[in-house]
């Protein structure tokens, strides 16, 4: 196999910056050299950076050295601009100094947002491959959405009961299951023509290649070749720490791409070693969603209400903006803090706390990278999609993997209190459907383990992937 040099690309938010370097830890672990790109701004912010022979960094200005809070649709639409320009002229330039100093690059790696990526490493004769940080199925369904079937999701988007179905799937999609991007309510305008922008590149391409952050046995309808034309999809997940899999190298417990603000001195690890067994509800949002001070009240209350312990992450971000708009802070906050049951903090590593014998069940937003933990841990789900890819992958939770339920909102779009102790009473509870939740949850836990052992199915389209490139 010859010597790899990849360069890595990867858009600043914690969702992509993870996987891209679990990525880059597997194929240093194979052999090659990794430059690791990213911002001033998120590189400064990265903490427990792996620091292991074979991986540099390399941090370019994006105008916001202090970091970057998008206000609104206009703003981010001016911030892809910026990135985009400034990006361009520095992947120019290391691609010519690797050149120079005899160390060339062998491939671009980039994940989305960043479909200039690809089209300036063509100027160079650099081959690049799209690594996707989301579901396979979300791909396919953008895939037919620009090819041939957007008329028909459109249309029948426009009623909330009426079933989709798609090419090579075995189960129909609703519009509630969609990629918010998708529907009529979306006001993001610099999101579809990103991904639009993405397929036609690989449809460019003589031998288009994904590299997909999956496992062939969690999405095997969406890996099969239908309809999906060219391009060719490489499963080679769950890009999760490796201590949480095969084990090999038990100091590997951060994901390495953890972006954090506070200090996470709060004993949340040892609150949790004094629960019982599988007694623990887990509660997060990630790091982009904010939810309005409504709807945490509506969680608080079900939390309190429930009995069970629960451990919530309630990032300072959030906190600043429910005082800013609302004027108050969670009205159920001295409740919480007073209460033995609940605790409250800031930042935890999530996978510690999913993999920690007290965990119960995660409520959560169903973004694909913590979707992914749940499944290879064998955690049942609570879901509670907000948007972009979050709503297919609820889909896929509750009707798909059955490993978890997904809650139901009322005509404001607030989940209530009761519907929330339901979720969880049916998730946490002794009755059939949470026997069947766990019971599938270890399923699919026992699926990604085997996927990233030597000779397992990602293990081998990895392997694969280095030899044909």
């Amino acid at each position: 196999m010859a010597q790899h040099n990849f360069l890595i690309i990867a858009y600043p938010i914690q969702g992509h910056i993870n996987p891209a370097l679990q990525f880059a830890k597997r194929v240093i672990n194979l052999g090659a050299h990794v430059t690791f790109a990213t911002t001033i701004s998120l590189h400064r912010r990265l903490v427990n950076k792996p620091n292991i022979p074979g991986l540099s960094f390399a941090a370019f200005s994006d105008g916001y050295d202090d970091g970057y809070i998008p206000k609104d649709d206009a703003d981010i639409v001016f911030y892809i601009s910026e990135i985009k320009h400034r990006g361009s002229e520095f992947l120019k330039n290391i691609i010519v100094s690797a050149k120079k100093e005899n160390h060339p690059f062998t491939c671009l790696i980039y994940t989305l947002t960043l479909p200039w990526a690809p089209k300036l490493a063509r100027e160079f004769d650099l081959p690049s491959v799209l690594l996707w940080i989301q579901a396979a199925t979300v791909f396919d369904i953008y895939h037919y959405y620009f090819h041939k079937h957007r008329d028909y999701i459109t249309n029948k988007s426009e009623d909330a009961e009426c079933s989709i179905d798609l090419p090579g799937f075995s189960f129909s999609f609703k519009s509630r299951d969609l990629p918010s991007f998708l529907l009529a309510s979306n006001i993001y305008t610099w999101a579809l023509p990103s991904f639009k922008e993405h397929l036609q590149i690989l449809d460019e391409e003589t031998n288009p290649r994904v590299l997909m952050n999956t496992v062939e046995e969690f999405e095997s309808d969406a890996l099969k070749d239908v309809d999906v034309g060219k391009i060719k999809m490489i499963p080679i997940g769950p890009l999760i720490p490796s201590a949480f899999l095969d084990g090999k190298d038990p100091s590997d417990t951060s994901s390495g791409g953890d972006v954090i603000c506070v200090d996470s001195e709060d004993n949340y690890l040892e609150w949790l070693d004094m629960k019982g067994e599988s007694s623990v509800v887990y509660v997060s949002f990630g790091t982009l969603a904010v939810l309005s001070k409504r709807q945490m009240d509506e969680i608080a209350c079900a939390l309190l209400d429930s009995g069970f312990p629960f451990l919530w992450v309630i990032r300072d971000n959030k906190l600043q903006k429910q005082k800013d708009e609302d004027d108050a802070e969670l009205s159920y906050r001295v409740e919480i803090e007073n209460n033995v049951n609940g605790k409250i903090v800031k930042w935890c590593s999530q996978v510690e706390v999913l993999s920690h014998s007290s965990l119960g069940c995660f409520v959560t937003h169903c973004g694909w990278n913590s979707t992914l933990e749940c499944l290879s841990l064998g955690v049942p789900m609570v879901a509670f999609p907000q948007w972009i890819d979050q709503t297919t992958n609820a889909k896929l939770i509750e009707d798909v993997w059955k490993t978890g339920v997904r809650m139901n909102c009322d005509e404001e779009g607030i989940v209530k209190a009761d519907e929330i102790r339901r979720c969880l009473e049916l998730v946490m509870g002794n009755g059939e459907k949470g026997e069947e939740l766990r019971r599938n949850a270890k399923k699919w836990k026992n699926f990604a383990r085997e996927a990233v052992k030597e000779g397992g199915s990602s293990d081998k389209n990895l392997r694969n992937f280095l030899l044909d490139n």
